[in-house]
């Protein structure tokens, strides 16, 4: 089981989510602990630790650390804001 952790600015972004896609976003975060590579979650390219699933048209973007067992959420935003 991995420990969920939360940037400060994916709090941000997850106040400004509507709330038609905040609960599934927040279920597949939870999702996470148990499994942290997902079926459609994919490593962004030319990055050693940072990892994507997509979700609609939102993108949540963590990081593995294996060795503690923790994911970091660094970012949710919709699609063509995520990768900038």
């Amino acid at each position: 089981m991995y420990e969920i952790y939360l940037e400060s600015s994916a709090e941000k972004d997850l106040r400004k989510i509507p709330a038609a896609y905040f609960n599934s976003i927040i279920s597949r975060i939870k999702g996470l602990a148990d499994n942290p590579h997902p079926p459609g979650s994919r490593k962004i390219k030319d990055s050693e630790k940072f990892w994507r699933i997509r979700i609609g048209d939102y993108r949540v973007l963590f990081g593995i650390d294996e060795p503690s067992k923790s994911i970091k959420i660094y970012k949710v935003k919709h699609r063509k804001d995520a990768y900038r």
